[in-house]
């Protein structure tokens, strides 16, 4: 920590460098002397009087796979120190979670949804919907009783605050033209399940209710839904739990049955549109979703798999009242550096939060050392964290470090502010940037390089003197800053715990960055 009382500097300074290959990790660095820039330092102007959107947060994914890690492997101590080092504001700062509405690829649990009945019969009333049998986190609780519930009721006693996300993989499989979970199909649009021929007697209306009785139910656990998608990826038929629908069919449901029912009951709870890769943002987003359907929604969300990256200009400005949220990526666990660099900081935090991007919440917080638990053959997975299956003992991965970037130093509810940027699309060209300045007047920044050589960053803030900051960027890494008037978060990354992984074999079609 280091005080300045010339020319209309921040009392408080807070540094830190993280290289790509991890052998920096969020080290504290001293703070630059103001001086001259450099020559051949790359110069990164922050500008306070440019502002652009409002940073809700970051996160991860409880999936049933992460849940279990977390409450069925680790200790009691085990997990309330790793819970608290990730969502304590004090400490990590994660402030958002996406859960699974139902079961998805990554469970330890047979396939689920919470009102499964043969194909055939109709449970037109939801009478046997549930989200599980007994005590949250008992040996003998069942769905999501067993593990998802007990964590998030552990992490809202950390942070209160914590905004979750749920999304469906696929409604139960008597409500879809397949009559199975797995492989796509499609909800039976149009078709009638009550007695009457009205709209409520659908199973568009049916199915509406189901995601109501969800918020309900997480509501009496003391869980909130902050906001809801349709489907996860409804452009992919995977043989795990999936269903397909097309943007416009999103569009109608959510505007004549969804915003409807949640009305009723949760109006405040937030629907996102889309929920899939830039892949599926193939035409502009206003040939599929009129201004009355777009009124349904609250954002979109967006996955960061495939590309064309920049497929996101045919959304991101069409409805201005909408946020923009990213709700699933994640590294393999054998990704190169570059990769996992390009990826990470690269394209998530500098490209998509430079254009627009509200929240990041990325896939599992966790996995094992194999990169399991998983139901389906998506396998060779990396968590945000990685816990030895055997023992409950942690290690930290890139993805922890992009994410403790925000949470540490960009307080919720920060806006994001103009700074110079030398890379267009996060992992090519030179030195990249975000600012953001919060409620408090205070100043963060994250300084990315998306090459393999360190690069020379000259910091200055306009309005705030004329001296600037050398500092080195490492290879692949980020350097962050936070200046304030006060203190700052300043807490350490706990050092890794020593065990070895063991990678599944896996297949994947993920697309490297750039290569689209």
């Amino acid at each position: 920590m280091v005080s300045n009382e010339t020319e209309d500097r921040f009392s408080t300074e807070f540094w830190t460098a993280t290289s790509g290959d991890l052998k920096q990790r969020r080290d504290h660095i001293q703070t630059p002397e103001y001086g001259e820039a450099q020559t051949d330092a790359a110069k990164i102007v922050i500008d306070p009087s440019e502002h652009h959107q409002d940073w809700l947060g970051q996160g991860a994914a409880i999936t049933d796979s992460a849940a279990s890690l977390i409450w069925g492997v680790m200790d009691e101590d085990q997990r309330n120190s790793l819970l608290h080092e990730l969502f304590d504001p004090k400490q990590g700062g994660f402030s958002s979670v996406r859960v699974p509405l139902g079961s998805c690829d990554f469970s330890s649990q047979k396939y689920y949804t919470y009102d499964d009945v043969p194909f055939g019969e109709h449970d037109f009333k939801l009478e046997k919907f549930s989200i599980g049998e007994g005590t949250p986190g008992a040996a003998d609780a069942t769905k999501d009783l067993k593990y998802i519930v007990p964590v998030l009721q552990a992490i809202l006693k950390i942070n209160p605050a914590v905004k979750i996300i749920a999304s469906p993989w696929s409604a139960p499989a008597w409500m879809k033209d397949t009559g199975h979970l797995t492989y796509g199909g499609r909800l039976r649009f149009g078709q009638y399940t009550g007695n009457g021929y009205g709209k409520g007697f659908t199973f568009d209306a049916v199915y509406a209710r189901y995601f109501v009785k969800y918020i309900e139910a997480y509501q009496k656990l003391g869980i909130p839904i902050y906001g809801v998608t349709i489907q996860n990826e409804p452009s992919n038929a995977a043989h795990w739990p999936a269903m397909i629908w097309t943007p416009k069919e999103i569009a109608q449901f959510g505007y004549q049955y969804l915003r409807p029912a949640l009305n009723r009951t949760f109006p405040a709870t937030k629907i996102y549109f889309l929920d899939d890769s830039f892949s599926a943002l193939n035409e502009p987003i206003t040939d599929n979703v009129t201004p009355a359907e777009a009124a349904a929604f609250d954002g979109l969300a967006v996955h960061t798999y495939s590309g064309p990256y920049d497929n996101l200009f045919n959304a991101n400005r069409a409805f201005p009242n909408w946020q923009m949220v990213m709700t699933e990526r994640r590294c393999m666990m054998e990704e190169s550096v570059e990769n996992a660099s390009h990826i990470m900081p690269g394209i998530i935090g500098n490209w998509l939060v430079r254009n627009g991007l509200n929240m990041i919440t990325l896939w599992n917080l966790a996995l094992d050392e194999r990169g399991l638990p998983n139901a389906a053959d998506s396998t060779g997975r990396e968590g945000v964290v990685t816990i030895d299956h055997r023992t409950g003992k942690v290690q930290r991965n890139l993805e922890y470090f992009m994410l403790r970037n925000f949470g540490q130093d960009v307080p919720v509810g920060s806006k994001v502010i103009g700074s110079s940027n030398y890379t267009p699309d996060g992992f090519s060209g030179g030195l990249g940037s975000v600012a953001f300045e919060a409620p408090d007047g205070s100043i963060s920044a994250h300084l990315y390089n998306p090459t393999g050589e360190p690069l020379t960053a000259a910091v200055t803030i306009n309005g705030h003197g004329t001296g600037w900051q050398n500092v080195t960027v490492p290879a692949w890494g980020t350097v962050t800053l936070h200046k304030a008037n006060h203190a700052v978060n300043e807490s350490k990354v706990p050092a890794d715990d020593d065990f070895e992984l063991n990678p599944s074999p896996y297949n994947t079609d993920d697309v490297a960055p750039g290569k689209e």
